[in-house]
């Protein structure tokens, strides 16, 4: 047998570390990793604010509430929102909460480009949320702080625009993963909602990240879905047009709620009381309705759990569907920091829950336990949330294993999201960043220019012209140089003008002009110059504003020594380029 050749052996392992696959395949493993174990340090987290707010750290809080007094329900939401509404204001980056709608804009418009700092803050600013009772999911945090995490590495190893997208799609997915023990939907969520394409070079690294963030989850809380699901089988094919039924009700309920969260915040905003305080109003109002109804405190697992092993009524499902959209909506209305996901699954149930009741007594030879419309309905109001319905159904398929539960849930979230984007026209997370004037569809093109560098772009061959240079020496240049456009600098190559044809055609061919004017005497002077990070959308501001087709790019705003040049028909091309090839993923 023939001994390896340890050179050849060498040579494969550096072209396999020259491979971007392979590189962001091992980054795939980090990035999971990292996120898995910041998905468990906030569910930790949550655990001890919320063991100081209510004397537990249980997930089952609604067990917990039963033996606590009536004050304390009341209170702790307030001072919760005191705590958050102070944190936001005087800590958060623009004073807001931030969530999984700034990983989508980021994902669309800003090449993945988010700060550390901000998810870490928002992380806090959720688990003090959750923790003291508000009525807020706690996967949405997950998936941002994972999501910056990745952005994170990409921006410390200066990955370009694909590789840093990839890159923040492994830290989504991770996130997911680790929170629903659904590593198959962790990677469509990344796909479908922040990638945007499937192409198999984006694939890979989702992929390895999402199993990570599950094996990490696993580790610290074992191999349990987030739910427990009792087997359901589907009585008859019959019951389709009742699922399909089933996905219009819950569009509209999807709709109520999503408006109900943008009501509550305008409203919240014309109060004469100061932003920082109105978190502790709405801890108010919740804490009023959890005196009443403690379900709705928190991401609400237990009472979901109550609703999918059917130990509820028709008129509790009902009177706890209304309240948990009230209590969402006063909590991120108000100013809360949490998700969508946990209170969007928690209606879904109540109103499938209540749904698969009324079936049952209207055809009660073929509907289905009502347990199966509760999963159902949980599908189908999520789906039309987020606006992720292919990941909706493979969580739904991932807790339940059930291939016939899962037909269905099928048939109504794919109802629920046709209609929801017929009549509201986006989920959620597109809602909140079209109040803040962002349209992702709009901007994506004008979001390549914003990720794309002057670096990118410019040609390091530029013409440098001394300032002390005669006109009969400039004259010789010009039938070299097919842009006709020199930079004066001076003996150190700073920035001093700049000289094209307009500035050259009055003094190169004027008689006596030679060895008496030199480049200096007719140089434009301009500071207008750009730097190598610029972004190419800063560029062309600057070009507009100087009525420039070609600019100097300079080592820094200090020393202005002259690096390159770049013009406006090479930026042009570049951004063309871009736009095929995202048109293409």
């Amino acid at each position: 047998m023939a001994r390896p050749d340890f050179k050849s052996v060498l040579t494969s392992w550096r072209k396999s570390l020259r491979n971007e696959q392979f590189i962001l395949s091992l980054l795939a493993v980090v990035i999971g990793a990292l996120a898995g174990y910041g998905a468990i340090v906030f569910r930790e987290l949550i655990g001890m604010i919320q063991l100081f707010a209510f004397g537990s750290d249980s997930d089952y809080l609604l067990s917990v509430s039963r033996y606590l007094p009536w004050w304390q329900l009341l209170l702790a939401p307030v001072a919760g929102g005191l705590l958050v509404g102070l944190f936001v204001h005087f800590v958060m980056p623009g004073r807001r909460n931030h969530g999984v709608a700034d990983v989508i804009e980021a994902g669309s418009l800003r090449g993945g480009r988010m700060e550390l700092g901000a998810g870490i803050g928002a992380a806090l600013a959720a688990a003090t949320s959750i923790g003291f009772g508000a009525s807020v999911g706690r996967e949405g945090p997950v998936i941002h702080l994972g999501a910056t995490i990745a952005a994170s590495i990409a921006k410390r190893l200066r990955l370009n625009r694909n590789a840093a997208l990839t890159m923040l799609g492994c830290g989504v997915a991770a996130g997911i993963a680790a929170s629903f023990n659904a590593p198959i939907a962790g990677v469509f969520f990344a796909l479908e909602v922040v990638i945007g394409h499937y192409a198999l070079a984006a694939f890979a690294p989702v992929v390895i990240a999402s199993v990570v963030g599950t094996i990490i989850a696993r580790m610290q809380f074992g191999n349990f879905p987030a739910f427990v699901v009792p087997e359901f089988g589907i009585v008859s094919f019959l019951e389709f047009p009742a699922f399909a039924l089933l996905g219009l009700v819950s569009a509209a309920i999807a709709g109520v709620f999503m408006w109900s969260i943008m009501f509550t915040q305008d409203t919240m905003a014309r109060l004469p009381i100061p932003p920082w305080s109105r978190p502790a109003l709405g801890g108010l109002a919740v804490g009023m309705i959890a005196v009443f109804l403690p379900q709705v405190l928190g991401v609400g697992y237990e009472a979901t759990d109550l609703a999918l092993q059917v130990e509820l009524s028709l008129a509790l499902l009902i009177v706890l569907a209304i309240a948990k959209i009230a209590a969402t909506a006063i909590s991120l209305g108000s100013g809360f920091a949490g998700g969508v996901f946990s209170p969007s699954l928690f209606i879904g149930a109540m109103v499938g829950g209540a749904f698969g009741i009324i079936a049952g007594t209207v055809f009660p030879e073929l509907a289905t336990s009502p347990g199966a419309y509760t999963i159902i309905g949980m599908g189908a109001v999520a789906s039309a949330v987020l606006g992720a319905p292919i990941s909706t159904i493979l969580i739904v398929f991932e807790i339940t294993g059930d291939y016939g539960v899962t037909i269905a849930v099928m048939i109504a979230s794919a109802v629920a999201a046709v209609v929801t984007r017929r009549i509201p026209g986006k989920s959620y997370f597109h809602w909140v960043l079209e109040r803040r004037g962002v349209d992702v569809a709009r901007d994506r093109a004008a979001g390549l220019l914003q990720t794309m560098s002057v670096r990118e772009v410019m040609n390091e061959t530029v013409r440098r012209v001394p300032r002390e240079m005669k006109i009969d020496e400039i004259r010789e240049l010009l039938r070299l140089d097919p842009h006709g456009v020199f930079f004066v600098v001076d003996g150190e190559a700073r920035l001093c003008g700049s000289l094209t044809f307009d500035e050259l055609s009055e003094f190169a061919f004027a008689d006596g002009a030679d060895g008496i004017v030199n480049a200096e005497h007719i140089a434009r002077q301009h500071g207008a110059a750009a730097l190598a990070d610029d972004s190419l959308e800063r560029l062309l501001e600057v070009m507009d504003a100087e009525g420039a087709e070609h600019l100097p790019v300079v080592d820094g705003t200090e020393t202005r020594r002259v690096i390159g040049v770049v013009h406006r028909t090479d930026v042009l091309i570049a951004h063309n380029r871009a736009l095929i090839a995202d048109h293409h993923q």
